[in-house]
């Protein structure tokens, strides 16, 4: 018989299907917004490509402090289901929500007061174009922080249930509205970079309305109050940001290099900006089932902890990161095969052709070989509370490979876009070799929140 049948084990063959599967479709869906985003906008220019592209990384940065926040209910809740405390599990859940949609508000006031300090000093000396474009694509999508913020907080919670498919539903409707009305308001109506903003600020307040009231069913195993709680519960929050904090500080840290070197970038003129924008758009298809495989982790080993049970961790483990590597191969043949298409759809110069055609295919090579164990293996320690070992050689790896390296390999050496992509491979392997350590130890087995 399976290892994974055996009598105690939490997770059956099926159970994983059910779960990775959803989260793998999710992943594609919010991918391709990014993708479709770019393709539309192109029909603009370039110009405007880079405007989303700048802002994007912004948003990004913004994202994924509350998507850090939401894995944390996401391990409080799993740990609490592991321990069979359902009860503790809803109240962390509205803890969550109640702290995400505070704090995200406070977020979208700050942007909106920082916004020409944003543009004007944070990507340095850009096109007039490009500025203008970025100016009012930040007006329009910053209106949606909170309610992507609340999505991410509600998705969180389905997924530590092993319920994954609410949120794929979700984030079909949310990306059919935004492709929708991309359509209808760039080429229909000619509104240019605002009509990509548009349809991305509706359905964003969709979805967080949707995943809201499906949380409020007693029926799932972790539901939050039909009447919102609005009273804070210190000990449940700061159970949270246990988690939550170092994620968030490792995520932001992750995007502010980013956004660093995006403006080393920017200094290589238009065709790099764009060449960036379209290599990371298709690029993280690349990397699409190890992301889905990352998620997932946190459901699986959150549960295994909370029960007390690390054997099963550590096999969990082992079978998820190799599915990610199997899946991550057939999805980086199946880019190869459409690359020249897909980077025609673009409508790129020779320029912005060639810099993106040899990104992404470096790109590919190296994530088949490095990329689950610098980010998939990650989530275990999390999931496991060890966040504080996670988050400093991120940061440090961060920091010392991606950032140095690419104003070293870029700038000094004069490779350009090109080098920026190569620090950045750099990086994964400093964070594979810290995370592997850590995990063959048995340090990550001792924390408790």
């Amino acid at each position: 018989m399976n290892d994974i049948n055996r009598k105690g084990y939490l997770f059956s063959n099926n159970d994983l299907v059910k779960l990775i599967i959803p989260l793998v479709i999710e992943q594609f869906l919010a991918i391709t917004v990014g993708l479709a985003d770019t393709i539309m906008i192109a029909e603009v220019g370039e110009s405007a490509v880079s405007a989303v592209s700048l802002v994007d990384t912004v948003n990004i940065l913004i994202i994924n402090i509350f998507t850090a926040l939401a894995t944390g209910g996401a391990v409080v809740c799993g740990q609490y289901i592991g321990k069979r405390e359902r009860e503790n599990a809803c109240r962390a859940a509205d803890q969550l929500v109640l702290f995400t949609v505070a704090a995200s508000i406070v977020v979208m006031a700050a942007v909106y007061l920082l916004k020409d300090w944003i543009l004007g000093t944070v990507f340095g000396k850009i096109e007039p174009d490009v500025m203008s474009g970025a100016n009012t694509y930040i007006l329009i999508v910053s209106a949606s922080i909170p309610f992507i913020a609340l999505y991410n907080s509600g998705a969180a919670l389905f997924r530590t249930m092993g319920n994954s498919s609410i949120s794929m539903i979700t984030s079909l409707v949310m990306n059919g509205i935004n492709i929708a009305g991309n359509a209808v308001m760039i080429y229909g109506m000619k509104l240019g970079v605002a009509g990509a903003a548009i349809p991305t600020l509706v359905s964003r307040i969709v979805a967080a309305l949707v995943v809201y009231f499906l949380m409020r069913r007693k029926k799932y195993m972790v539901h939050v109050s039909r009447r919102p709680v609005l009273k804070p519960n210190s000990g449940l929050i700061k159970k949270i940001l246990y988690i939550g904090v170092p994620n968030g500080l490792e995520n932001s840290m992750f995007q502010l290099g980013k956004i660093l070197v995006l403006s080393l970038v920017s200094t290589f003129g238009t065709a790099s900006i764009a060449a960036n924008a379209v290599a990371n758009n298709i690029a993280v298809f690349q990397t699409l089932p190890g992301i889905a495989v990352g998620v997932a982790l946190i459901t699986v080993i959150s549960r295994c902890i909370g029960a007390g049970d690390y054997k099963q961790a550590r096999f969990y483990t082992r079978k998820l990161i190799g599915v990610s590597y199997i899946f991550i191969l057939l999805m980086d043949i199946l880019i190869y095969i459409i690359l020249p298409a897909l980077l025609r759809a673009y409508k790129l110069s020779d320029e912005t052709y060639s810099y993106a055609d040899r990104i992404i295919l470096y790109h590919g090579f190296m994530a088949v070989l490095i990329w689950p164990l610098a980010f998939s293996l990650a989530n275990t320690l999390r999931a496991a509370n060890d966040v504080k070992f996670t988050m400093i050689a991120a940061i440090a790896s961060m920091w010392i490979f991606r950032i140095g390296f690419s104003y070293l390999l870029a700038d000094y050496f004069g490779l350009g876009v090109f080098g920026v992509w190569v620090a950045m491979t750099i990086d994964w392997v400093g964070r594979a070799a810290a995370f592997v350590y850590r995990y063959v130890g048995h340090k990550w087995e001792r924390h408790k929140i």
